[in-house]
Parts: structure tokens; sequence; C-alpha cells
């Protein structure tokens, strides 16, 4: 195995670590709080508290997506995350061939974020939210949400810098590759020349 090979699977090794890593804590802490809310308050209450004014607590229970969408459709909605979490794990840990930490933390959170509701949508037939926006005109969202959207904001910053690592890339290889021709065409040149006096030599003889 060469060293740059031994280097990317390394770094591919690194990657994939942090991103379960970061995947089981956010699925941990999205279900624990589920399970929380779910044990300690009543659907549609709101918890006291000025939460600084932007955020107020509510147990809900979502069958459908965002504004009810898709209401009383929890398992197609389930195979569509599942489907999306695979998308997101083979693109950033297979199909990159230079993964980098943006990428990397996005992913995860994504596939974090879709696993955490479809094991609600699976176990419970319902999605458990329980933050709400005091702010704004907001559906009711939770944390494996928050994942999510954070999670696709930081794999498109992550994906657009490994396209233009990879435009660079192909940049750096086309310029090798020309200079490498042009080096070759000189010495064939050279070789010419040499050939050129060796038989004018040859014949003054």
């Amino acid at each position: 195995m060469s060293s740059s090979n031994a280097t990317t699977t390394g770094t591919r090794a690194r990657h994939a670590l942090a991103f379960f890593a970061i995947a089981v804590a956010w699925i941990a802490i999205d279900q624990a709080a589920k399970r929380y809310f779910e044990s300690t308050q009543e659907l549609g209450a709101v918890v006291p508290g000025s939460n600084f004014g932007i955020v107020q607590f509510r147990l809900v229970h979502n069958t459908g997506a965002a504004w009810s969408l898709f209401s009383d459709m929890t398992w197609l909605l389930g195979v569509v995350s599942l489907v999306v979490c695979a998308g997101m794990l083979v693109y950033a840990l297979f199909w990159v061939k230079r993964p980098n930490w943006v990428l990397t933390c996005g992913a995860a959170l994504v596939f974090a974020g879709g696993i955490g509701n479809a094991i609600d949508r699976f176990s419970q037939g319902y999605v458990v939210d329980f933050i709400e926006a005091t702010f704004i005109d907001f559906p009711v969202f939770n944390i494996a949400d928050i994942g999510v959207t954070c999670g696709f904001a930081l794999a498109l910053i992550g994906a657009y810098r490994y396209l233009a690592w990879r435009d660079h890339e192909a940049e750096r290889v086309a310029a090798q590759a020309a200079e490498e021709e042009r080096k070759q065409a000189e010495q064939r040149a050279a070789n010419r020349l040499a050939r050129q006096k060796s038989g004018k030599g040859g014949g003054r003889a």
C-alpha cells in the first residue's frame, strides 16, 4: 500500500469515527429529551418560564412533517428519513474522495436527526416535539430537527469546499500532466538533435 493510500485510509477512519461519535451523542440527547418531556409534561401544556423570550416548551405529537404536512403518513416519512440518512452516510464517508470536517459534522447531524425522528415514527407512530419559537410562527420542533437543519447547512458548506478542492485538484493534475508532456517533448527533441549531430560527425569521418 502506498503512503498516499495509507493516509487516505487513515483519514477516512478518523472521519468515520467522528461521524458515528457525533451521531450517537446527538441521538442520545434527542431521545433523552423526548422521554423527559413525555414523562413529565401533559400533551399541549406550555412549560412556564421565560426562556429568554425566544422559545417555550410545549409537548406535541406530530404524525406528519412540518406544518402538519403529510399528516398520518408517519411510516412513509420514517422510510424517507432512513433513505436520506443512508444517502448522507454513503456520500460523506465513501463517495467523497477527500472528506473535510465541516462535511463530516454536518452529515453526522443530518444522520442523527433523521434516525432520531425515525425511532419515534416506528416505535410510537408519531414524532415527539417540544420546542416552540415565541418570536415567529414556526412549527414545534425537537433536537433531532435542529440537527437536520444545522447539519444540512454545514453539509452544503462542506460539499462546496470539497467540490472546490476537487476542481483545484483536477487543474493541478492537468497542469502536472502538461508539464510532464512538455518535458518529454523537450527530451525527444534533444535526442533527435543528438542523433543528427552524431550522424553528421560520422559522415565527416
